[in-house]
């Protein structure tokens, strides 16, 4: 390859030799055309290189006229790989530093690919951009995670305990409709899951907290309303009715087999009304649990 100095005294290049010998066949260069071997420090007249030596023979200079500029050179183009790398690296901000990864790969490769075009593609100073953009983000994914994590197990928790307490209230409904068919009787403690099924339309998503795995019921039943009727209930507004319990199907019983299943160590509670709260575990105890 190979630099030359046109008549306006200005370098152009570099050119392969098919192109020079090309210009040199249109008259566009002469022997006393300046040029230089690419990565040698000395500029030359062409005719002191034998590589053209037989073109310039074959192809002498009208006399009296100067060699003509050397063509303009081809507007580089601009990396598709460096505004992609800067985009990605950007849009980091946005997807927690995910595509920054890709960002910081393709401004490497767009980096390689512009010093290899020999003039041909430009947009180092882009590609540059992306690389340092795409690395602040990259190197700031823990810190996002470590800030996001804490932030998503909230959501979840809080999620299931609206679950939860829509469950409660599902069931208070289901025992105390049980009850209205039932001359008031509230459902046998040993098969109140069974009692209400079919006012619950057989869900059994209704029976099951998301905050609990291994059985097929999340909640108990209050053992002191055996054989109690909801009119027996005197503050059914502050008698718990059903809580959360890891124990099963038609389980029964107080404060003893209460579940902890939500975040800070709360229980969700269903009363006699029909209401559910999440009360401090702390708290069962000081519950009505007698009609």
């Amino acid at each position: 390859m190979y630099k030359v100095i046109g008549s306006d005294q200005k370098e152009y290049g570099p050119f392969t030799p098919d192109e020079i010998r090309s210009w040199i066949s249109q008259g566009r260069l002469t022997g006393q055309s300046r040029i230089q071997l690419e990565g040698s420090p000395t500029w030359q007249n062409l005719s002191e290189l034998p590589e053209f030596a037989g073109t310039l023979v074959a192809q002498p200079p009208l006399l009296g006229t100067a060699p003509a500029p050397a063509p303009a050179p081809v507007k580089p183009k601009t990396s598709g790989l460096a505004i992609a790398s800067l985009v990605l690296g950007a849009l980091g901000l946005l997807t927690c530093g995910l595509t920054s990864l890709v960002g910081l790969v393709l401004g490497a490769v767009a980096l390689i690919k512009i010093k290899k075009s020999q003039g041909r593609l430009s947009g180092s100073g882009l590609a540059i951009g992306g690389i340092c953009v795409s690395g602040v983000l990259v190197l700031m994914l823990p810190i996002m995670a470590a800030l996001l994590l804490p932030a998503l197990a909230t959501a979840k928790s809080k999620a299931q305990s609206i679950q939860c307490m829509n469950n409660v209230k599902q069931l208070n409904l289901a025992i105390i409709m049980f009850a209205n068919d039932n001359n008031e009787q509230l459902p046998t403690p040993s098969r109140w899951c069974d009692d209400i099924q079919r006012y619950v339309g057989g869900a059994a998503s209704v029976f099951h907290c998301a905050a609990q795995t291994g059985h097929e019921c999340s909640y108990a039943f209050n053992a002191s309303l055996a054989d109690k009727k909801l009119s027996d209930v005197t503050a059914p507004a502050q008698t718990v009715l059903v809580f959360e319990s890891n124990g099963g199907l038609n389980q029964a019983g107080g404060p003893e087999i209460a579940a902890r299943n939500h975040r800070g160590d709360f229980v969700c509670v269903g009363f006699a009304d029909g209401h559910a709260e999440i009360v401090q575990a702390k708290r069962l105890e000081s519950l009505r649990w007698e009609p």
